[in-house]
């Protein structure tokens, strides 16, 4: 007999070899017919399938919210399905869920094209009117590799044959198709549904190793309703209107080129907007009580092996060696230069907690397949920091840094969604009390600050868990900026030591991190939350000065000059242009402010100013103009010191504006 503990904590007794299914039935013919999974002690399992044990137990419909991977997964080998049947010959290979949607990996002489896409689509609309039973048998290791190398299916035998030798092999049929596969997937193709739409193929090479063989993948997306398909598309819609690659083009701000791959090359307003980003949070971490420092940018092997980066690290470095023979690496992170300066001299108990910060240059080899615009580069800087802190100081200076991270990421219109504790990870260091310990003194920091963490389960770094916070932009999406990680493992690697108050010689907890992250990616991410259509302080062109006709031009550079001396980022338009036009022109810019002068404003001393969205203008003598638009250009945290303010509100609330 096994014992269930339902979720209103009632307790019921079964039969050895009980289902999901029979359970539902037990309690309703009604729930058994909604049932399309179980949850035993926090994992998923098939309907129908034998209960391995007793414990929690929950049955889950289809619109539960941990359903909708597995609808995901279904879809995937839905399309799989479809795809043999229509292309013979294909190989499939993986096939998983990914957030918002799923992809599979085929290997197939002839490309897919956009135009196949429509025609699997209609083909898995079929597969999921079928209703196909979905079973899960467990077959014999070699009889399985026979089996899939006999049906031309190379690369599933492959798989097989590197799991290890006590895996056990499961296969799932899908009315005559047939697939390895863990699971657990849904009672039958219809209730994977038809909310799903495929949206690109893309190559992959097999594993991920640009030495293997390139595959061919699709991607789809798949939701519990159309509703909220629909829903996804609108957002997919507006992400593309987004794309910071495509708004760094037009709007001057970076390129980049085959020649330097996963390199960014900033062009001058790019660089301007850069500059403004890491201005302001320089300036936050010297009023946090940070010390900037600067580390070398190429270091010896025999440091990054005791640093233990070489053994783990290695297949992402870049690496040179010298005429002298010397084996040599472009950083790949900051961290250990920082230990360097923390044993340079000796360290007090006094001297605990010290703020070490710097935007370093790192460079890491990323596969030339997964770069992604300012996304994923193989070269970055990071506004790194590491706090060097006793034991009794870890959850004061983790409450304060996620303090201090949500008041920046909020000064940049970003808005937190939550923030996770991620946890042990599988393989790690360190002993369960140390896990226990470090984990609980996370918990607590982020209590402390107001926070209740959502709980990543093994997502932790393999010397300590780690807090991640997660952002939302102006169209829902969520971004992960900003991390700060417990470290005890690098300070004893590297003999970083201080004196205690007893005279003894103690080791500094280390507390490595970051609030934007890769100023790169936080770059990428601000384009696309704005769209383009940055906020006055952060607009690298805060204000254009547009003619109406010639007889303006020396009033126009006067306008300039006096915007300028404000403090202002000016450019001016003296083209013999109609007004209209420039206006447009600097519009698609998406240029904060367009302040137009003509023949009665160069009498009068005045301005027009035209603000971004608004068909308005406002009326100002210049010397107003200047003041006020000084003013609002202010960093917010040289707007709350000067004003005294909690906050100085932008003109319009974030998001607001349309893309263009």
């Amino acid at each position: 007999m096994i014992d269930l503990i339902f979720p209103d904590g009632s307790q019921r007794q079964y039969e050895d070899g009980a289902t999901g299914r029979s359970v539902a039935a037990s309690i309703a013919k009604s729930l058994e017919k909604r049932a399309v999974l179980i949850k035993l002690d926090g994992k998923l399992y098939d309907l129908d399938r034998a209960l391995p044990s007793g414990g929690v137990f929950e049955i889950l419909t289809r619109d539960a919210p941990e359903a909708l991977d597995t609808i995901r997964h279904d879809a995937s080998h839905v399309m799989a399905e479809a795809v043999q049947e229509l292309f013979p010959g294909t190989q499939v290979t993986i096939g998983p869920a990914i957030e918002d949607g799923f992809y599979y990996d085929f290997a197939r002489d002839t490309p897919f094209s956009t135009d196949d896409l429509a025609t699997i689509e209609k083909r898995m609309k079929e597969i999921v009117d079928r209703d196909e039973p979905i079973t899960r048998e467990v077959w014999n290791r070699d009889e399985a590799i026979e089996h899939f190398k006999s049906i031309g299916e190379a690369y599933k035998a492959e798989i097989i044959s590197d799991l290890p030798e006590s895996e056990e092999i499961t296969v799932y049929r899908q009315g005559a198709w047939k697939d390895l596969c863990l699971g657990p997937h849904l009672p039958s193709t219809k209730h994977v549904g038809k909310a799903f739409k495929l949206t690109k193929v893309a190559g992959a090479y097999w594993r991920g190793d640009h030495r293997n063989a390139q595959l061919q993948r699709i991607y789809g997306t798949a939701w519990a309703s159309e509703a909220d398909l629909e829903a996804y598309l609108l957002r997919l819609e507006e992400a593309e209107k987004r794309d910071h690659r495509k708004i760094g083009r037009a709007m001057d701000l970076f390129h980049m080129q085959e020649e330097g791959r996963g390199m960014v090359f900033w062009h001058e307003k790019g660089l301007t907007l850069w500059r403004t980003v890491e201005a302001y949070v320089r300036r936050r971490l010297e009023a946090a009580g940070y010390q900037e420092v600067r580390t070398p940018q190429v270091l010896d092997r025999v440091f990054w092996e005791k640093s233990g980066h070489w053994e783990k690290y290695r297949p992402n470095m870049f690496v040179c060696e010298t005429e002298e023979g010397e084996e040599l690496s472009l950083k790949p992170m900051n961290c250990p230069g920082h230990v360097q300066i923390f044993k340079f001299g000796q360290k007090s108990y006094r001297d605990l907690p010290l703020r070490m910060a710097e935007f370093g240059a790192c460079h890491r080899y990323e596969p030339s397949g997964s770069l992604h615009g300012l996304m994923r580069v193989r070269a970055f800087t990071q506004d790194d920091a590491h706090i060097f802190c006793r034991e009794d100081q870890i959850e004061e200076e983790t409450a304060n840094f996620i303090e201090l991270a949500s008041s920046i990421h909020a000064d940049f219109g970003l808005t937190r969604d939550h923030i996770t504790l991620a946890t042990r990870p599988e393989v790690r260091a360190g002993s369960d009390e140390f896990w226990d310990k470090a984990e609980a003194q996370m918990l607590s920091a982020a209590r402390k600050a107001g926070v209740e963490p959502v709980i990543a389960e093994g997502d932790g770094a393999f010397y300590a868990p780690k807090l991640d916070f997660v952002l939302k932009d102006a169209i829902g999406r969520t971004w992960v900026c900003g991390t700060i990680q417990l470290d005890y493992v690098l300070p004893e690697r590297l003999d970083a030591e201080y004196v205690a108050e007893d005279g003894s010689k103690q080791r500094p907890v280390m507390l490595h991190r970051a609030i934007c992250g890769s100023l790169e990616r936080f770059i990428g991410v601000l384009i696309e939350n704005y769209a383009g259509a940055f906020p006055l302080w952060l607009a690298p062109t805060q204000v254009v000065v547009a003619t109406i006709t010639s007889d303006a031009n020396d009033y126009a550079l006067q306008v300039a000059q006096e915007l300028r001396a404000a403090g202002l980022r000016v450019e001016t338009d003296l083209r013999n242009e109609k007004i209209n036009y420039k206006i447009r022109e600097h519009s698609l810019g998406k240029t904060p402010v367009i302040a137009v002068v003509g023949r009665r404003e160069a009498e009068e001393g005045k301005v027009a100013l035209r603000r971004f969205g608004s068909d308005g203008q406002e009326i100002l003598s210049l010397a107003q103009a200047a003041k006020t638009l000084a003013l609002e250009a202010l960093a917010p945290d040289v707007a709350r010191s000067t004003t005294g303010a909690a906050s100085v509100s932008p003109r319009e609330p974030v998001g607001a504006r349309e893309a263009g």
